[in-house]
């Protein structure tokens, strides 16, 4: 997969929910923290304001997109004077359930949502963004919106379906579009020829023997200016990148599979299972069977 794609894949986990929730004015919600979280609001109708502690009212207009990366808690409300009622576990949280909250004649709808994330395996893609990412009427999310606020509103058969595939598929258009928009940190990775080409070689390519001068080749580059390149898009080495991808990939496969940790080891690129061992437990704290194990046993 792309290095987009995997960063996702990785980081999920649980199960993402969302709902809808109609406003009559005047009124004001306080969405409480959640961490390992990432959470999301979108106004279907009528403006509203967000409000942060430490940050100016951001007023938010029919079809604006806000995601909250790190789970921090927030205000929605229609005036920042309005007193809001005391944060509960709402309706984005992960740990609540789909639904619709109705309203007769509301003066505002919100769709709203959340993700769990491994925080134990947080990409720097995702651990680089900014606490509140501000999509004003994003036009690449529209389709998906509307298909998501259809589904809930009106759930039919395949609803149950349909509504996880749609939340994944906005988390990675919401994220595709802030790195479209942006041009420091990741979004730089990604975004330039050399790096990029360099990150979906090792993604795609994990157990591969990668060295600084066959990913400088792949980038297209000589050896240095490779390195330094990529250490200013990523904030790290490539080879230091490589081997932490190469364990969080490994991690995965010792949740998600059975295969023995010979095959794991050779999967990320390592000949020497005791040299794997031993690489995963500087990463993970704990060697790779007892990772398996205390895994299997939370489950």
């Amino acid at each position: 997969m792309d290095v987009l794609s995997d960063v996702i894949t990785v980081m999920r986990t649980g199960r993402p929910r969302s709902a809808l929730a109609g406003w009559q004015a005047p009124w004001a919600q306080e969405f409480a923290a959640v961490p390992g979280s990432a959470g999301f609001q979108i106004v279907l109708r009528g403006p509203c304001w967000l409000l942060r502690p430490a940050a100016d009212p951001l007023p938010l207009a029919v079809g604006d997109v806000v995601f909250r990366p790190h789970g921090a808690g927030h205000i929605l409300a229609d005036d920042p004077a309005t007193r809001p009622v005391a944060p509960a576990c709402h309706p984005g949280d992960p740990r609540a359930s789909d639904g619709y909250v109705a309203v007769t004649a509301p003066d505002t709808v919100t769709l709203c949502g959340a993700y769990e994330l491994g925080t134990d395996r947080a990409h720097p893609l995702l651990a680089g963004l900014p606490d509140l990412i501000h999509l004003p009427r994003p036009a690449e999310l529209r389709g998906t919106v509307d298909l998501l606020a259809a589904e809930m509103e009106r759930p039919r058969l395949g609803t149950d379906a349909i509504v996880p595939a749609l939340l994944d598929t906005l988390l990675l258009h919401i994220l595709r579009t802030w790195l479209d928009r942006s041009e420091t940190g990741w979004a730089a990775a990604v975004n330039e020829p050399a790096t990029a080409a360099a990150l979906e070689a090792m993604h795609r390519e994990p157990a591969r023997p990668w060295t600084v001068a066959t990913l400088a080749a792949r980038a297209g580059l000589s050896r240095a200016p490779f390195a330094r390149r990529f250490a200013e898009r990523t904030g790290q080495p490539p080879l230091t990148y490589l081997t932490w991808w190469r364990m969080v990939t490994a991690a995965r496969l010792l949740r998600e599979s059975d295969a023995p940790l010979s095959v794991v080891a050779a999967r990320v690129g390592y000949t020497s299972e005791f040299a794997f061992a031993t690489a995963f437990k500087r990463r993970h704290g704990v060697a790779p069977g007892r990772y398996r194990t205390g895994y299997s046993e939370i489950q």
